[in-house]
């Protein structure tokens, strides 16, 4: 899907076709072209957690109480921000979740901003990255209610408030509920890859200051998709987990 090969992708291909080729075995796949078998969505993803891995790594070993770095200040705001968004949201349960929440938008927020560096690719452009993050999601709401109010009274809120509509109101509920991931994948994919595409046609014209601004414009969407994506999935816990079901 993605048209712009990364050069962290063809190293991938030149010097590790073989562990490639092994690992989609594990999952009974092969590549297109046993030469080629990394994709950039692949490479970009495995890039981004580890670029997570050692900003929390370096982080840690900063943390301060007395002089709190800019790093520091930089993920407490953000932590700040997602529990504040989580507790209106869910209500006094909110902390449970907030870690879940944190993690989902710093990896969608990492993964839409990355391919602003030249030479790199945002593994949000591709549907197969978003629908990983959707499918966690509903299957984190889901547990989540069903661990909260146990079985029968979460599924019970599938048949609706009036036991005579329970008819109706199962299928309805349950193509609802198998829709969410589908708009959560779509959502956060079609933004990306538009704006990649936008970026990419502006930066082939001029690389004076219409690029510059349709780099702002890249980042405030990468901002505003990974906001909407974890809000929504908030919104889908609360309702999951709410006591009147």
């Amino acid at each position: 899907m993605v048209t712009r090969e990364a050069w962290l992708t063809k190293l991938f291909n030149t010097y590790l076709a073989g562990p490639g080729n092994a690992l989609l075995a594990l999952f009974h796949q092969t590549a297109d072209n046993p030469k080629e078998p990394w994709a950039d969505f692949i490479v970009m993803q495995i890039l981004v957690a580890l670029l997570i891995v050692a900003l929390l790594l370096m982080l840690r070993s900063r943390l301060s109480v007395a002089k709190p770095g800019a790093l520091q200040h930089v993920f407490e705001v953000i932590h700040q921000f997602i529990n504040d968004q989580a507790h209106d949201q869910i209500g006094h349960d909110s902390h449970k979740h907030t870690l879940i929440f944190s993690t989902l938008f710093i990896f969608i927020l990492a993964a839409n901003l990355i391919g602003i560096i030249p030479g790199f690719v945002s593994p949000t452009q591709s549907a197969y990255v978003t629908a990983g993050c959707a499918l966690l999601a509903f299957l984190y709401y889901n547990i989540s209610g069903l661990r909260k109010n146990g079985v029968w009274k979460y599924t019970k809120h599938f048949l609706g408030p009036v036991w005579w509509l329970a008819w109706l109101m199962l299928p309805i509920e349950i193509v609802s509920h198998l829709a969410r991931p589908l708009s959560l994948t779509i959502r956060l994919f079609a933004n990306m890859y538009a704006g990649e595409k936008v970026t990419i046609a502006f930066l082939g014209l001029t690389y004076l200051v219409i690029p510059t601004v349709f780099m702002g414009l890249h980042v405030f969407v990468a901002l505003l998709q990974a906001y909407i994506f974890v809000l929504l999935t908030m919104i889908y816990v609360g309702g999951a987990v709410a006591e009147e079901h």
